[in-house]
């Protein structure tokens, strides 16, 4: 069981990362790019930030290796949606496919799914090409892609290890139903974004 105080501190982390602007995470303000834009952008995308923040959840909430393999796995299969965008591959219904991971992610954990690895990954894998997807068809018009790109991950990476810090923090109380509660309250959000 983690230390009190490495649980305080990840809630701490937590707070902040779920503090977002509200803002359209796929439309860019200023100059559009360097890692700070980057860093901010799903942040600021609620829709963006449950899903991988489901991601870090889940994973936890099944154990072993997938505490790790799904929050590594998403972002490197990000990249993948992201150079389909950027090289304008058609990907149709983006916005739906997000919408949709918020969904499926919130009742895995909601029901306590625990598939085999591979078909955790796989689930994940086909969320994360849209939303790569998302972000990569805007990173042409970045001043700097690179550096918006690196903030970026940073950003989903941090979403993933909140995830992974409330999932294994609370995976204990009430036997997980505080998890599987948040699932809910979280597949409930990805059907506003997907009607909205």
């Amino acid at each position: 069981m983690p230390s009190k105080r490495l649980l305080a501190h990840l809630a701490v982390a937590l707070a902040i990362f779920t503090i977002p602007t509200m803002a359209d995470a796929h439309i860019l303000s200023g100059e559009g790019g360097g890692f700070l834009h980057g860093f901010e952008h799903p942040l600021s995308g609620l829709d963006h930030m449950l899903a991988m923040f489901c991601v870090g959840l889940w994973g936890a909430q099944m154990g072993g290796r997938s505490v790790w393999s799904l929050p590594i796995a998403f972002p490197l299969i990000m990249v993948a949606g992201g150079i389909m965008g950027i090289a304008g591959i058609p990907l149709p219904a983006v916005e739906s496919g997000i919408a949709l991971s918020i969904i499926v992610l919130g009742a895995a954990i909601a029901c306590l799914w625990r598939p085999p690895e591979w078909l955790a990954l796989a689930v994940i894998g086909i969320f994360a090409i849209f939303h790569g997807y998302a972000h990569g068809a805007e990173l042409p018009n970045a001043t700097d892609p690179a550096d918006y790109a690196f903030g970026f991950v940073v950003a989903t990476g941090l979403i993933h290890l909140a995830g992974i810090a409330v999932g294994l923090g609370f995976q204990r109380l009430h036997g997980g139903q505080f998890a599987r509660a948040l699932g809910g309250l979280i597949g409930l959000g990805g059907v506003y974004f997907l009607v909205a």
